[in-house]
């Protein structure tokens, strides 16, 4: 006769990962069974194309950051390689699972898949599955008209606190003894000051420097490509990640209002929060828009791949210095402020006519807060195809002379043009025979000519995505858009 064994839950961490305010592991240690905490390196989402190392390497530092925390309570969070229904069957071998806690992940179809199939497991394996709703976002609904009042309820609800002991946990002799037979995952990343780091520690570093000092820029200084690196909170791929949630943040920030001397700083930084919980709400309602427009009449629209363009802006090889600055920027760092990523679509969509599904990959793969809930629904206001939002057309030339006046963040990321005048940094192709001669400079030599003409492929992006709102198909859709996701409670416009 076989011993009895073990009966334990499950925190399986998805993008939560932390400890403080994480309602999973909060309700897991509410039950008297020991509690095995679980991140699953899966081969099939580690091999989607959306991902890449930058975030397999800040999941692993949030990991470490998170078992440097769990020292105390002698024991550790398990990484295993596999697909989640092969780790629990590893454990099933050792331990009786009586219920998994994960949240619910408003993520990529390959993620929704994994999440049904998992269900099906579960109840096929009788182990109870309880998810909670992660940051606000509710998934099921038929309307946005209560949902600023549900998200805003959310987030001045109490957070839940980390509150345990080395008796809640498997023990690391335990662990380490079912580990063997496991497909474990080294956690080691190379040092890379680039880069942000993940992890909760890091993240509430980021937010207290950003209370403490240097939101007195933020309103000034968030369409700048350079001061925006200091001013911004810098907290995106904190809260996309789950190292901090939105509701610790929005607190924190609620309380520092109280007593801070620049109030309208923070009142623009938490509306801004409150619009990306919209965003990831509207992709959760109407998550078609990672491969199709929302906007069902834009469908027709089609437009011709082009190689040559894709691969000139995805290394900033364009001929438009802010551009090629920006996505060369982005590919160093992983980071580029609101404005300049909307540049960025833009020009990829309107002057080189290229469709925005095109873009997606090459953008999440360099964000490092990539965020599904916000990237789809951006990428395609962006580009003009949701039909009722504001067409715009950034001019790359504007935002460098308005953001960028003195060519300093140009200089940085494109240094080719260092040594030029500024007038020129800004647009080399005007610079004449004799003042390519007296710079030592030549025009598609030191640095490309621009590959398309400004003027005409705005004037004919705008005229031909004008008259496509005048189709009856877009405006049908426009209707059905605004009745579905509308936030009467705080307006319309986005």
């Amino acid at each position: 006769m076989y011993p009895k064994k073990t009966v334990i839950n499950i925190v399986c961490f998805k993008r939560d990962l932390r400890l403080q305010d994480n309602e999973a592991i909060y309700n897991a240690l509410q039950s008297n069974l020991p509690v095995l905490l679980l991140y699953v390196f899966e081969p099939s989402l580690e091999k989607d194309s959306h991902y890449s190392k930058r975030h397999w390497d800040f999941i692993k530092q949030s990991l470490v950051d998170i078992n440097s925390q769990l020292e105390n309570y002698n024991t550790h969070v398990v990484t295993v390689s596999a697909e989640v229904t092969n780790a629990l069957n590893i454990i099933e071998e050792f331990y009786t699972i009586d219920t998994v806690y994960s949240h619910q992940e408003t993520g990529l179809k390959i993620t929704y898949q994994r999440d049904k199939a998992f269900k099906r497991f579960c109840k096929n394996s009788r182990i109870n599955w309880i998810e909670n709703i992660n940051n606000g976002i509710f998934r099921g609904l038929e309307n946005r008209k209560n949902w600023v009042t549900k998200w805003e309820n959310y987030m001045n609800s109490s957070t839940f606190i980390f509150n345990a002991t080395s008796e809640n946990f498997l023990s690391n002799d335990l662990l380490f003894e079912m580990e063997k037979i496991m497909t474990l995952v080294n956690l080691e990343t190379e040092e890379n000051k680039i880069f942000q780091k993940g992890g909760s520690k890091m993240g509430v570093k980021y937010l207290n420097s950003f209370l403490k000092d240097r939101y007195h820029g933020y309103s000034y200084h968030i369409s700048k490509p350079t001061l925006s690196r200091k001013s911004c909170s810098r907290l995106s791929p904190y809260i996309a990640w789950g190292n901090l949630s939105t509701r610790e943040v929005l607190q924190k920030a609620a309380t520092f209002r109280l007593t801070c001397t620049d109030k309208k700083q923070i009142d623009s930084f938490v509306s801004r929060l409150t619009w990306q919980a919209h965003f990831i709400q509207k992709f959760e309602m109407e998550e078609i828009m990672e491969f199709e427009s929302v906007n069902k009449g834009f469908h027709t629209l089609k437009k011709n791949v082009n190689e040559n363009y894709i691969n000139a802006w995805k290394t900033g090889q364009t001929g438009f210095p802010l551009v090629d600055a920006c996505m060369r920027c982005l590919n160093e760092t992983g980071y580029l402020n609101f404005r300049m990523r909307a540049m960025l679509v833009s020009f990829f969509t309107h002057n080189l006519w290229q469709p925005w599904q095109e873009a997606s990959k090459h953008l999440s793969q360099m964000f490092l807060d990539f965020e599904p809930g916000i990237h789809f629904p951006q990428l395609q206001m962006q580009a003009g195809e949701t039909g009722i939002n504001m067409l715009r057309i950034y001019n790359p030339l504007k935002n460098s002379l308005e953001h960028d006046p003195d060519g300093e963040f140009i200089k940085k990321w494109v240094p080719e043009l260092a040594n030029l005048e500024t007038k020129f940094v800004h647009e080399p192709s005007k610079m004449t025979f004799l003042d390519q001669k007296f710079g030592d400079f030549e025009v598609g030599v030191n640095y490309p000519s621009p590959i398309v003409n400004m003027e005409r492929t705005r004037k004919f992006a705008s005229d031909y995505l004008w008259s496509m709102k005048k189709n009856p198909m877009v405006k049908e859709e426009s209707k059905r858009i605004l009745k579905l996701h509308t936030m009467a409670d705080i307006g319309d416009s986005e």
